[in-house]
């Protein structure tokens, strides 16, 4: 008799790029149903942009403020443990090397959803995370109302 053989989890490691705003919230629904299904690890990462010409001590902690409240939402969605990240740079470049680092298997991000002449445009950090991360990008838009209200009655 031969014994099973189980195939690898194809996702073990999971990074969920989140500021907060509403255009993520959808990305890190479906990056914790992803995580969930092949019972990975998530990593949800906040990254405070030091390029905003704004630093004083006081806009500092705001940011920080902001990214730990972000981080807290993604927390809140979840009954699974999560790893928590506040780093801070230009917000692409940290969310890829944090990837890289942690040898993560996907990385997910949201991105607003765009009309007329801009559709194919994914949002700056979003556009630069598929553009530089070294493993892939899942990104997810975000639903206009009237889409979020057709989703739920096809379901």
């Amino acid at each position: 008799m031969t014994a099973a053989v189980e195939p690898p989890a194809m996702f073990e490691t999971i990074v969920v790029a989140t500021d907060g705003s509403d255009s993520v919230s959808r990305a890190v629904t479906v990056a914790l149903d992803v995580a969930d299904r092949f019972d990975a690890t998530v990593h949800a990462l906040s990254v405070i942009d030091t390029d905003t010409g704004e630093d004083t001590p006081d806009r500092r902690d705001e940011l920080n403020a902001h990214a730990e409240d972000a981080l807290d939402l993604v927390e809140g969605e979840t009954d699974q443990p999560v790893v928590t990240t506040v780093r801070e740079g230009e917000p692409a470049e940290e969310i890829s090397a944090y990837a890289e680092e942690i040898d993560a298997d996907l990385v997910t991000t949201g991105t607003r959803g765009r009309h007329g002449e801009n559709r194919f445009l994914l949002g700056s950090v979003a556009e630069r995370v598929v553009r530089i991360c070294p493993v892939p990008v899942l990104t997810v838009r975000q639903l206009a109302a009237f889409e979020d209200d057709e989703a739920v009655d096809a379901a």
